[in-house]
């Protein structure tokens, strides 16, 4: 999608800029940004707005051999910053997004380590049917990363999205929430009876990301870790989830932890660096305006530091 992102004009009128985004875009750009390959599986238009999307993924070297082009129009999203927390107003209807459909067997499976799924595209029963055949389609053998992203005023029927974002959740690896998706998803429920909860289904890892208080994490077996949010002047938090995951699959991958049984081995040190990890990529989106991925040379200090060892 685009987001038309609220800046000050000149005479100091609000105004709009159009920004290529969308949940799993960002993440496939920060985690290509951060120099493992990535590609995008989805919708785009080849409208004004579908080729400002193609090009900001082009250009980050994110590949699009498997997205799907079509002359619909590119979903767009409005966005307001409401006590720190973005707001948005979107219009999707018989978009490129919308209708993107999954073709069973076009995907290599044998050549990808891990499938993220997540955000607007699982909003409605179209889209979440289409992603879940393609988690379904790679049949276990591929590491499965989700992330509901929650959008409150895309859910018609909150009890039958509750019920789609479980059975997603009950199909991935690795399940990534804001500590504000997880009260929509569940009320004040104790977030680490539902991590246990979410791990005797299938979860090798369960992450709760709470803003500047920082991350808690749960593992089969290494039980729960905690780390702290680095302290960062906010610019922006929009995208800020989003380099958080792609700097965490990114981490996973680059100490050999990204597929399922690897990741149930994880050792506690190694969970809590690539949280820290993440956490420090977010904090440098939130650091610009934005969903604005890091690259490599903007968080080196960091991989250097927690990855000595491992990185080049």
């Amino acid at each position: 999608m685009v987001d038309f992102l609220p800046v000050k004009s000149v005479d100091g009128r609000d105004a709009a800029i159009p920004v290529a985004g969308g949940s799993c875009l960002n993440i496939a750009v920060g985690v290509a940004r951060l120099g493992a390959p990535s590609g995008f599986v989805g919708g785009i238009s080849t409208d004004l707005f579908g080729r400002i999307i193609a090009d900001h993924a082009l250009a980050s070297q994110v590949q699009l051999r498997y997205a799907t082009r079509s002359d619909h129009q590119t979903t767009l999203a409005f966005v307001r910053d409401v006590g720190g927390e973005p707001q948005y107003a979107f219009y999707d209807e018989a978009t490129a997004s919308r209708n993107w459909t999954y073709q069973r067997g076009c995907i290599p499976f044998d050549q990808v380590e891990a499938i993220h799924v997540g955000s607007t595209t699982l909003a409605n029963e179209q889209g979440a049917g289409e992603a879940l055949a393609m988690v379904e389609d790679a049949g276990g053998s591929v590491t499965i990363s989700f992330d509901p992203n929650c959008r409150p005023n895309l859910v018609r029927h909150k009890a039958r999205y509750i019920e789609q974002m479980h059975a997603f959740a009950s199909a991935a690896d690795i399940v990534r929430m804001s500590d504000v998706d997880f009260e929509f998803l569940y009320g004040r429920s104790d977030h680490a009876e539902a991590a246990k909860s979410l791990i005797k289904t299938r979860a090798g890892l369960v992450v709760i990301t709470r803003g500047i208080k920082g991350a808690q994490a749960w593992h089969g077996e290494v039980g729960a870790v905690e780390v702290q949010a680095p302290t960062v002047d906010v610019v922006d938090t929009v995208g800020a989830g989003d380099s958080f995951q792609a700097g965490l699959l990114f981490a996973l991958r680059a100490i050999g932890r990204i597929e399922a049984e690897a990741l149930a081995q994880i050792k506690s040190d190694e969970l809590a660096r690539a949280l820290s990890f993440a956490s420090s990529c977010a904090a440098f989106t939130c650091g610009r305006v934005g969903a604005d991925p890091p690259r490599q040379a903007d968080v080196g200090a960091e991989l250097s530091r927690l990855f000595p060892d491992t990185l080049e």
